[in-house]
């Protein structure tokens, strides 16, 4: 999206869209689910995930700040992997667990705000609720980045500074947790390191959400610095705001308390201190989570399609309608948010995730690291931290819910399979592929063409 100075966004900005995405409907709901693999040890697991994630995000700081874009992944696997089927295919799985992701926090809205006036969950309510926040994040999107940015900088300062209030509360009203306890967990957990493992997967799906900022490329304000400052500040806010938090809970509740009330651990640890208006406090900042991240998410998604069609990696879009890549990210959230219960896809799109995230680290580890400058070091221990953390994670849900694994690689091969049969109708006999990537003003030649300058901006 082409974008003149004054409308472009601010780092503050950034940041907010950033932990808009990573502070969402996750944290209010892992809590609890984190506890029942480790005990009290689920504090140091997100702790833990934090660690895994900054080594993930390196890969993200080089590449944002070398080639500054609106399509993040889907340009670095074409920088790493240049046009074609290889890009194409994982940069499309980021695409689709960030729409799965957009749906599981529409309906986690609709759950949230039932909850609130003491409604049942019911069936029908939920996806008419969540599809009514994708509408408000659309009608936002729409607007313009500046109508984004002040949305994104409210919601990020009423969601931060009411966490903290529940944290720093929970903290003065209980102390610390005692580490002994923590020491006396480890020892006795069943399944050990294992449910550890088990539980990190789950912790960095609560900052995923930091590889969105990468699709900002094209509307922040000197990107080729500011990408990689609003990344690394996007996780050191948000790991600081779930370590304080999960030791506010651990200091209020045992762990059997914590796992009887999985689903609203926040909520429960919250009575202690607030009594019933904790419930209506939590449930009130879950809302507005859930909100900012949606209105975030759906952002970045967007531009990334639209990329990923400029590139010729997916069929040219409509162009009959403003905006086509806002209108089929909207469109294909709603879809999955009416029709479908989003726990196993929530699953399936960790799981997405972790496979492009290796894809991104062993890209600018085999071929990159000349261009970015980048320590070779750093992404060959995050591909085998993401390696161990998905066979873990693979092995839980193997045990547990088998069809996960079955519907992942049969969608996995869909995507592989689609991308392929796309990429043969540009190919001509001598087996050239005619990638350069269209734009409003001008022509970019792929890397192969001896032409490497890519545009930081695009019109969609």
């Amino acid at each position: 999206m082409m974008q003149g100075a004054k409308n472009k966004l601010s780092l503050a900005g950034s940041v907010s869209l950033g932990t808009g995405v990573m502070i969402g409907a996750g944290i209010f709901v892992l809590m609890g689910q984190i506890a029942e693999l480790v005990g009290a040890l689920f504090p140091l697991a997100f702790l833990a995930g934090a660690i895994v994630v900054g080594f993930s995000a390196y890969s993200y700081v080089k590449f944002s700040n070398a080639y500054p874009s609106a399509g993040g992944v889907a340009l670095f696997m074409r920088k790493a992997y240049g046009p074609g089927t290889v890009a194409g295919t994982f940069s499309l799985l980021m695409y689709v667990s960030m729409v799965i992701a957009e749906s599981l926090v529409a309906r986690t809205f609709g759950s949230y705000t039932l909850r609130l006036f003491k409604v049942e969950n019911t069936s029908l309510l939920v996806p008419v609720l969540g599809v009514a926040l994708i509408g408000v994040a659309y009608v936002i999107n729409i607007s313009g980045n500046k109508t984004i940015e002040r949305t994104a900088n409210l919601t990020a300062v009423i969601k931060i500074v009411g966490i903290a209030i529940l944290a720093l509360a929970g903290l003065a009203f209980a102390g610390f947790p005692p580490v002994s306890g923590w020491i006396g967990t480890g020892q006795s957990v069943a399944g050990g390191g294992f449910n550890f493992i088990a539980a990190l997967a789950l912790s960095i799906l609560a900052f995923k959400g930091f590889t969105t900022i990468t699709n900002q490329g094209g509307d922040i304000v000197d990107p080729h610095r500011n990408l990689g400052r609003s990344i690394i500040l996007s996780i050191v806010i948000c790991t600081f705001i779930y370590t304080l938090l999960a030791l506010s809970v651990a200091s209020n509740l045992s762990v059997p308390e914590i796992v009887a009330a999985k689903d609203y651990a926040l909520a429960a640890a919250a009575r202690p201190v607030f009594g019933d208006l904790g419930l209506v406090f939590t449930v009130v900042l879950a809302i507005v989570a859930t909100v900012s991240g949606l209105i975030a998410s759906v952002f970045s998604a967007s531009r990334m399609l639209a990329m990923l069609s400029s590139m010729k990696q997916l069929p040219r879009l409509y162009r009959g309608i403003s905006n086509p890549a806002l209108v089929l990210t909207v469109g294909l959230a709603i879809t999955l948010t009416i029709l479908f219960d989003l726990t196993r896809i929530a699953s399936i799109g960790a799981i997405f995730y972790l496979l492009m995230d290796i894809a991104i680290h062993w890209g600018l580890f085999r071929y990159l690291l000349n261009e970015t400058k980048a320590n070779p070091i750093i992404p060959l221990i995050a591909i085998g931290l993401d390696v161990v953390i998905l066979g873990a994670f693979i092995a839980m849900k193997y045990q547990s819910d088998p069809l996960v694994i079955i519907v992942s690689v049969a969608g996995f091969g869909v995507i592989l399979l689609a991308q392929r049969l796309f990429m043969i109708t540009h190919t001509d006999s001598n087996g050239v592929m005619h990638m350069e990537m269209e734009m409003a003003d001008e022509t970019v030649k792929t890397p192969q063409s001896g032409k490497t300058n890519m545009p930081d901006d695009m019109n969609m």
